[in-house]
């Protein structure tokens, strides 16, 4: 039985102690007062808003949306402070709860038609338990709390199973934010050391050009000075010939060629240095955007409390993965399949047969291959495969989940071909 399968038998004894009663009745938790038309948010108990505004938008999309509105404070609030913000407004019908209503619709437009296309109770439960099987839950919850068709035991049963996958997902990702946690501080000390590295490069670089000026300089004034004493000593005596003289300018045509050659290996040095640079400020990048990826992946404030969920669906694309490391491909997969996408895997030809990739590609509707655990061959069988089949395929700086999930957050790679082979 899955995770989300847990969910469906273990919250409604949970479900009745939260939601709200009148005395010894049920208090409504959706108020509708015109038959056919979707509820706003402020239409929906206020127990509610708090796993609506946990569960359906980011707590980046809370700051931008503080941000527009004027709120000078937003963009160094703590995420606990903006999801405080959020539920207090949700509950106002005014101008910023009306704002919050739409940024909420606009969110999440395609489930919302998806939901429009049915009228009856029961078929909007189908959809929602089919939404949170897929891992939609963003856009299910606000759907099936907003349907006209919705009644109370379908609202009581849809926060039900929001309130406790934030206590699975909580307990199940301990270790892995606490990971989290230390590629952040591992990260940070990087940045720090490249910052020192660099400056110490740029300043030894400096000195060192300057020092170079200086010395050559100070050579040329002192060549100048003995040839000028020289040549007027030997036009006094009269020792100075052509000849001389154009030994001379040929000594100082072959010094010039020297210190020309000179500065063109510095320059050749300090080009490299610059290359160096940019090679470990791509590489800083590159890690940047992977633990942003894998944050957004794992992100929890508070184990015991509703958990933000942010909805990257893949809309059921084909991901195909080469090569790797077999003790990662189940995360892998889970990854994609939290994203509604559909996982295909090949081990580069240590077990599996290279054979079976024309098959597998034609399938898929992108291909990942890590650099730093496939052979050289499976590679190139993969690029022609793709290129043939005009599909995209993007070269992986590790193995390492933080990759994978970097990679699958660019859609223009999973969209564009040229880009993803560039």
């Amino acid at each position: 039985m899955s995770d989300l399968s847990v969910v469906h038998h273990h919250h409604r004894t949970v479900t009745s102690a939260l939601l709200p009663r009148l005395g010894g009745d049920l208090a409504p938790l959706v108020v509708t007062d015109v038959k056919g038309r979707r509820s706003k948010i402020w239409d929906i108990a206020p127990s509610l808003h708090c796993s609506i505004i946990g569960t359906c938008l980011s707590a980046a999309e809370l700051r931008q949306f503080f941000a527009k509105l004027g709120d000078t404070e937003a963009k160094t609030a703590s995420d606990n402070i903006l999801h405080g913000r959020g539920v207090r407004a949700a509950g106002k019908h005014d101008l910023v709860g009306k704002l919050l209503n739409k940024m909420l619709d606009n969110r999440h437009e395609a489930l919302i038609r998806r939901f429009a296309k049915v009228s009856s109770v029961a078929d909007v439960r189908a959809l929602w338990l089919e939404a949170f099987e897929q891992g939609n839950i963003p856009g299910g919850y606000w759907a099936v709390l907003t349907h006209p068709a919705t009644d109370r035991p379908l609202v009581e049963d849809a926060f039900g199973q929001v309130h406790m996958l934030s206590h699975m997902v909580g307990s199940s990702n301990r270790v892995d934010i606490t990971r989290l946690r230390t590629l952040e501080l591992e990260l940070g000390d990087r940045d720090e050391k490249i910052s020192r590295q660099e400056a110490r490069l740029s300043e030894s670089a400096r000195e060192r050009a300057e020092l170079v000026r200086k010395v050559e300089g100070l050579e040329m004034e002192v060549r100048r000075r003995e040839s000028t004493e020289r040549t007027a000593a030997e036009v006094i005596s009269g020792a100075v010939t052509a000849a001389t003289l154009l030994q001379r300018l040929d000594a100082e045509k072959a010094h010039a060629s020297a210190l020309a050659a000179r500065v063109a290996e510095l320059e050749g040095e300090l080009e490299k240095a610059h290359k160096f640079s940019a090679a470990l400020n791509k590489q800083n990048d590159q890690l940047q955007r992977e633990v942003v990826a894998l944050e957004a992946e794992l992100k929890i404030d508070d184990a015991d409390a509703p958990a933000a969920k942010v909805e990257r669906d893949l809309d059921g694309l084909t991901v195909l993965y080469v090569g790797g490391r077999p003790g990662l491909i189940d995360q892998l997969k889970a990854v994609v399949a939290r994203r509604g996408g559909i996982f295909l895997s090949h081990d580069g030809g240590i077990e599996e047969n290279l054979a079976t990739l024309p098959g597998l590609i034609s399938r898929a509707d992108a291909a990942f291959f890590p650099m730093d655990c496939i052979s050289h061959s499976a590679v190139g069988h993969v690029k022609k495969y793709c290129r043939d089949g005009h599909k995209p395929f993007m070269p992986l700086r590790s193995a390492s989940v933080a990759s994978f999930v970097a990679a699958i957050d660019r859609r223009d790679v999973l969209k564009s071909p040229q880009l993803a082979q560039v």
